[in-house]
């Protein structure tokens, strides 16, 4: 488990245009790229909701640039639906199958036991933090969130500061997780930071601990049995929730203050790092390394940002004058110090949360 204190962590000849390139591990030559990707003429995505992190302007950007065709699969998937998804489309070379995903990290390594990634390496790959990407170029984080409670202030006139919070009576029936624990990754991180705040460290304590402390909200009758998305939150049907300090910020916009959406970064939360991944079956394996290209350049990164995330190469690129202090002081507050939790910690915590949610908490919660 590491502590980060700072703002940021961190075309060729017809013939090559109609080859699939070597699926190597290192960039090719963008032009034959292009060219290759331009003879499929397609791109499939999936979970890249349009107000998540940028995304609607990015693929915007992406299909304007390269003249290709973004076909969009369930924007609101969950990391563990991607992977299923491409396991129900192996063979299958039209629409449904995805050629990209965007997972959080923990499905990394998962989805690579389950052989469903192909690697590459982007042209921007060494300003890419080694914590955060598999060294053969399987999949490669791309943007984090800081966890944040988020309050629907129609229904709730104190907002909870910290988890211990959460207990109060006066939140009965009001707070959820934001997802499945058992496939999204907002709901595993959920859990894992609440573990974390009772003292726990390792990954596996601090799920043991998380879900103990879930148990406890339902036991007392404050865990209500919706998962925590948008709609759910402006209904009041969960009006304390647990997302990422950009959504807080989006829902406001799109809400138009109709209901006012409080966002609040508790004294422990963990920063979310979600990965870029093609699959080892796309359909439109030149198309998926170009929007890698496109999604790890300067102009990529700079889209994450505009969409109030924290590009990944942040760093490098604050260092280079690329991200400038007007751009940062635009990304929501996120405290003075934020876990950035290790992946074997991921793991494990995962684990445990997919085999004890269900019968340890008994929430039932249906998915909006």
């Amino acid at each position: 488990m590491r502590v980060n204190t700072t703002a940021g962590l961190l075309a060729g000849v017809a013939i090559m245009a109609l080859a699939v390139l070597p699926a190597a591990a290192s960039a090719q030559d963008l032009d034959a790229l292009v060219a290759a990707a331009k003879a499929e003429g397609q791109l499939t995505v999936i979970a890249v909701s349009h107000d998540w992190c940028g995304y609607g302007a990015l693929i915007q950007g992406f299909e304007d640039k390269y003249g290709l065709v973004v076909n969009e699969l369930n924007p609101n998937a969950g990391s563990g639906e991607e992977l299923a998804t491409i396991k129900a489309n192996i063979g299958n070379t039209g629409p449904q199958a995805p050629d990209v995903i965007d997972i959080g990290m923990v499905f990394g390594p998962t989805a690579m036991q389950d052989e469903l990634l192909q690697p590459y390496k982007v042209k921007t790959w060494n300003s890419i933090p080694d914590a955060v990407k598999d060294p053969e170029g399987h999949w490669y984080g791309d943007y984090y969130g800081v966890l944040a409670f988020l309050v629907n202030k129609d229904v709730v006139q104190k907002s909870p500061a910290d988890w211990s919070d959460l207990r109060d009576p006066m939140y009965k029936k009001s707070i959820s997780v934001p997802a499945d624990p058992r496939t999204a990754n907002n709901a595993i991180l959920s859990i894992y930071a609440a573990g974390l705040a009772t003292g726990a460290k390792t990954g596996a304590d601090a799920a043991k601990a998380g879900i103990e402390f879930y148990r406890q909200l339902n036991e007392i009758g404050n865990l209500v049995p919706t998962f925590g998305n948008a709609a759910a939150i402006a209904k009041g049907e969960t009006p304390i929730t647990t997302r990422w300090d950009f959504n807080g910020v989006i829902y406001n916009e799109n809400f138009h203050g109709n209901p006012l959406i409080e966002t609040i970064v508790p004294k422990v939360t963990v920063a979310g790092v979600y990965a870029q991944a093609i699959s080892k079956y796309a359909p439109h394996p030149n198309a998926a390394k170009l929007w890698m290209e496109y999604l790890y350049s300067d102009e990529g990164q700079i889209g994450f940002l505009h969409g109030l995330c924290h590009p990944i190469r942040f760093d490098q690129m604050r260092k280079a004058g690329s991200i400038t202090d007007e751009m940062v002081a635009k990304l929501p507050p996120s405290g003075d110090k934020v876990v950035f939790p290790e992946l074997q910690d991921l793991i494990e915590a995962g684990k445990i949360v997919a085999e004890s949610w269900t019968t340890t908490i008994n929430a039932n919660a249906k998915k909006n």
